[in-house]
């Protein structure tokens, strides 16, 4: 797989960013899909850079942007597969811009959408130094087929606070992932909150933003 590479935004404070944040992009999107997340979040994170990579693929069923893994919808470990498969060069990507900034591992922040959150949950909990915190919006926990959490319970290796957004009408993945990844999550001892967003669909509005922001604010802001 080809290295990741996508927008960038400076610290809003000016000099050297304290955190990063990562955004992870949906499927058949790209980097500049997210990055004006980062915009909004600049008043809540001015000591933050924030960075959204174009996953390494293009999409092969949307004809345009691009994808982390591919989906056919037709084999149950797909998912699993997939990111099983995009993991090692998202590691290398997030492992060279902490080093490229002078961070440690602890200043990381992940934020995902769709796609990206099953990405930012399979990544930070594997870890070997925990993230500061995750934000999904829109995704769900990946496991191997039809397992339970006992099946991934000895590779978790790191239990940053997570934080879970999902639109209550998500017709593409289902809201009730978002209950499934919050039981997962506390089955392995990661400490989850959630937020359900009333008449949204496959997206974020603005409270799910706010929720987002403000938790990151809380959770990395006191980071170095």
């Amino acid at each position: 797989m080809a290295e990741l590479n996508g927008p960038r935004l400076e610290p809003r404070a000016g000099g050297a960013a304290r955190q990063l944040v990562v955004f992870l992009h949906g499927y058949g999107a790209d980097g500049n899909d997210l990055i004006d997340v980062g915009r909004a979040w600049q008043p809540l994170l001015p000591n933050a850079a924030f960075v959204s990579p174009h996953a390494p693929e293009p999409c092969a069923m949307a004809g345009a942007g691009r994808q982390w893994f591919g989906l056919t919808f037709r084999d149950p470990q797909e998912r699993w597969t997939g990111v099983n498969a995009a993991a090692p060069v998202l590691e290398r990507f997030l492992d060279a811009e902490l080093q490229r900034r002078n961070l440690p591992p602890s200043a990381l922040a992940l934020v995902g959408f769709s796609q990206g959150t099953m990405m930012a949950l399979h990544v930070g909990l594997r870890r070997a130094v925990a993230p500061a915190a995750i934000v999904g919006y829109s995704g769900m926990l990946v496991l191997p087929g039809d397992a339970d959490t006992e099946a991934v319970a000895a590779d978790i290796r790191a239990r940053p606070p997570v934080l879970l957004v999902h639109g209550a009408r998500d017709d593409l993945i289902p809201p009730q992932e978002l209950f499934v990844a919050a039981q997962g999550l506390a089955a392995l001892g990661v400490p989850a909150e959630w937020h359900l967003s009333a008449g949204i669909g496959h997206g974020i509005d603005a409270e799910g933003l706010r929720h987002g922001g403000e938790f990151l604010a809380r959770r990395v802001g006191t980071s170095r």
